[in-house]
Order: structure tokens, then sequence, then C-alpha cells
């Protein structure tokens, strides 16, 4: 007891100096004042607070923070967007002055919050005003980016940093979603009619390129045929002619009749036309009678068409 009377003033320095130890935690700040200023700020870790004079004002999250957002706006054509997004945000650095503002500007995260999404709101219903209802589905970067240049300067001067802004969901009036869905749909039909016409319509090319290919090739492989047969026959005139020649000059070297090379040669075809026939029926007058007239009828027929030649 006399230890306590005469050391009091050592356990009242220990109180002072417990009462002034300051624990911060990991990912907040501390902002201190003295006597209602602003003083200084207390980073994570154990700090010292002068006892009764200093006191934390407020405790500063420099974590991100998220907030969903629900509302309403109207297009130039006047027509009700409803959107469904995830604002996420945070502070914009650990500076002091960045600090100071975050805890200064606002009286309350409450407060913060409000102007907050009232900012982001108003900027999305300002870019929705002068875009037609069609147009809103295909612009979410447009929109977002927007909003970002249109609020990071007010945000800044809060302290804090917009991070993202995910549009979520963006839907219209019910009767406006049906009319938008049947419009898909007869765009899809036009679409696949469209297609089975083009479809149909290579088809019937392909194939009427492909049956005139064939014509051609037809048409080619009978040419060259023809042509063919003709030199076949032009060679086999050829060389008959050849042969009746030299059978004829030996004849006459021999003091022999030229006309039995005519009578062998038409003995060889009535003995052809009876091989070969097949069953058809051919009038043909056998005598020697009827190769002379035949004979001459083929002589009268080379002569005109000699005479044709040279006049």
């Amino acid at each position: 007891m006399n230890f306590l009377v005469q050391f009091w003033w050592v356990l009242l320095l220990l109180i002072i100096v417990l009462t002034g130890l300051v624990t911060v935690s990991q990912g907040t700040i501390a902002v201190v004042t003295m006597f209602g200023k602003y003083r200084r700020i207390l980073h994570p870790g154990l700090n010292f607070k002068i006892p009764f004079v200093e006191r934390v004002y407020k405790t500063i999250s420099i974590q991100n923070r998220s907030v969903e957002l629900e509302f309403q706006a109207v297009t130039l054509d006047q027509a009700n967007v409803y959107f469904k997004s995830m604002l996420l945000y945070s502070v914009l650095n650990q500076e002091e002055q960045t600090i100071k503002n975050v805890a200064f500007k606002f009286i309350s995260d409450r407060d913060l919050m409000q102007a907050l999404v009232r900012t982001v709101e108003g900027s999305i219903r300002g870019f929705v005003a002068t875009k037609k209802q069609a147009e809103i589905l295909v612009l979410r970067r447009e929109i977002v980016e927007f909003v970002k240049d249109q609020i990071d300067q007010s945000l800044e001067s809060w302290g804090y940093h917009l991070q993202d802004l995910q549009i979520n969901d963006i839907t219209f009036d019910q009767a406006i979603m049906d009319s938008m869905s049947k419009v898909v749909a007869s765009n899809n039909l036009k679409a696949a009619a469209e297609n089975e016409g083009q479809a149909l319509l290579i088809t019937k090319t392909k194939a009427a390129e492909a049956e005139g290919n064939a014509i051609m090739i037809s048409a080619n492989a009978e040419k060259e045929a023809a042509r063919l047969r003709g030199q076949g026959v032009a060679l086999f005139r050829e060389e008959v002619a050849k042969g009746m020649t030299q059978a004829a000059e030996q004849m006459k070297q021999a003091n022999l009749d030229t006309n039995v090379i005519l009578f062998s040669m038409w003995t060889e075809a009535i003995k052809n036309f009876a091989e070969v026939g097949k069953g058809n029926v051919i009038f043909l007058d056998g005598s020697p009678e009827g190769m002379e007239n035949n004979m001459r009828q083929i002589m009268a027929m080379v002569r005109m068409k000699e005479q044709k030649l040279q006049g």
C-alpha cells in the first residue's frame, strides 16, 4: 500500500500511455482530430495519440466497395428502360489530402452513397434520353464509358474512384419486349428464306453447269469420234484405191481384163451382205447385168461430182 502511495504517479503515467495507444486494422486508415480540428492520419498497426486531446474522428476503409443499382430511364422515343447494375468504387489513394476529403466531404457514408447512386443514375438517364430504344441493347459499353467520363471528376473531388460499372440487365416494358421478339423472329424467318433461296439457286446453277459440261464433253467426244471415223474411212478408201490400182496395173501387164476386179469386189460385197446382214432384207440384183448397172450408176455419180468441183 505504501508502494502505491509513493509511486502513484507511475501508475497514472502508465494509464495515460495505455489510453493513448490506438490499433488501426489492415485495410483502413484512421483520421485523428484535436479539439474538433483535423490533426493527422494513422496507418494500419499500433499507433499513439495524445490522450484526452486527440481522438479518432473516423476510420476510412481503403478496400473496394460495391453497391447494386436498380432504376428506370426513358429513351428518346418515350420507351421505359429498366436497368440493373453493379457499381464498384474505392478510395482514390492513401495520400493525406485524399483521406481528408473522404473523411470530411460527407456527414456519413449514407450521404455519400446517396450522392454516388444519384450521380450514376442521372448520368445514365441523360445518356439514354438521347437514344432510341432499339439502340440501347447494343450500347452497354458506351453507357459505361459515358458514365465514367461524367462522374470521375466529381468522385475524385470527394476522394473516390469509380473502379467499374457493370450493367447486368436491361429490360423494357412487356409490350415492347413482345414486339422486339416478333421483329427478331420475322428477321430470322426472312434470313432463313433468303438462305434457302440462295441454296436452291446454287444447287440449280451447279446442276445446269454440270449438265452443260456433260453435253460439251459428249459433243467434243462425238466430234472427235466422227473425225477419227472420217480419217479411218479416208484411209480405207486410200488403201483400197492403192490396191485396186496395183491390181489393175498387174492385170494390164498380164493382158487380162480389169473388169475381173470389179466382179471380184461385187461378189465380195454380196458375200458380206449375207454374212453381216443379221436378218435384214436387202433387195440386190446379183446378176452380171445388175453389177454393170450398179457400176454405171456409181461411175455416173463420180463424174457428176467431178463436174461440180470443176464448175
